[in-house]
């Protein structure tokens, strides 16, 4: 007896990633739920399940490290394998002060890529081996680079600029993982899914959305399904070129180790 997929997406109770969750739900699909809200989550699991799939919710505030470890270990306790991680959760506050998330790290730097990175990092067990995964980063074309001398941007803060080099550092972080898992039957890609949605993070920022939510989801599952592909930003659904510093070695590794120590 074949087992079901299992598909783990973050902030999947709105948006984009709720989309996602619900475009990927068919019969042989368990779906792993992730938001902050048990209500928005819970009527996400109703809806996977009215489509044939199965589904279970999982509240974890992704603005603190020890909540990332917490799901983590309970997605750990329920299940052996991963075929498909979509780290998706993600803030937008362009115009806002400078915020700190739980463990005192800039709130942008610290949810769009501090908590993937550790997530992906803790979940690694139960990618590959037995069968293919796919890990599918959403990033942005929205992209700048990391200043190594002020990382948490408290010197002169911009909200674009921390938003936008929180998602530099996951397309980094999507490379790297490339090359970590070359061996190991799992791909890693990122995209920009696509420009001002229409979501509710767009609309807070002030933005006029320009896409649907249902174009991102098509390009992110796109990904999810693509056979050979590894290493590789997308602009929605073509494969483009992203920010000169995410082809550097020395800034990842550089990245890489700042990124190991904070979260340990």
């Amino acid at each position: 007896m074949s087992r079901d997929r299992i598909i783990l997406v973050t902030g999947s109770t709105d948006g984009l990633g709720r989309r996602v969750a619900e475009k990927l739900a068919a019969p042989g699909v368990h779906i792993l739920v992730h938001g902050r809200d048990a209500a928005r989550g819970k009527a996400v699991v109703v809806t996977v399940v009215q489509a044939g799939g199965s589904a279970r919710f999982f509240a974890a505030d992704l603005g603190a490290l020890r909540e990332v470890r917490r799901l983590a270990e309970a997605i750990q306790a329920e299940h052996a394998q991963l075929d498909v991680l979509i780290n998706n959760a993600g803030i937008a506050k362009p115009g806002a002060q400078r915020r700190a998330s739980a463990d005192g790290f800039e709130l942008h730097f610290a949810v769009n890529y501090l908590a993937p990175f550790l997530l992906t990092q803790l979940l690694r067990p139960l990618l590959g081996g037995a069968t293919p995964a796919r890990i599918v980063n959403i990033a942005s074309a929205g992209q700048t680079g990391i200043d190594f001398g002020d990382v948490m941007l408290e010197r002169g803060y911009d909200g674009m600029r921390a938003y936008c080099q929180s998602k530099l550092a996951q397309v980094m972080n999507t490379f790297d993982l490339a090359e970590e898992f070359e061996a190991a039957d799992v791909t890693a890609n990122c995209l920009h899914p696509a420009t001002y949605m229409d979501t509710a993070m767009v609309r807070d920022s002030g933005a006029k959305p320009l896409n649907s939510v249902e174009t991102g989801a098509d390009a992110v599952i796109a990904l999810v399904t693509a056979e050979g592909l590894t290493g590789r930003y997308f602009d929605v659904r073509r494969e483009a070129q992203a920010y000169a510093q995410a082809y550097d070695g020395a800034a990842r590794r550089k990245l890489r180790q700042l990124s190991l120590e904070l979260v340990a």
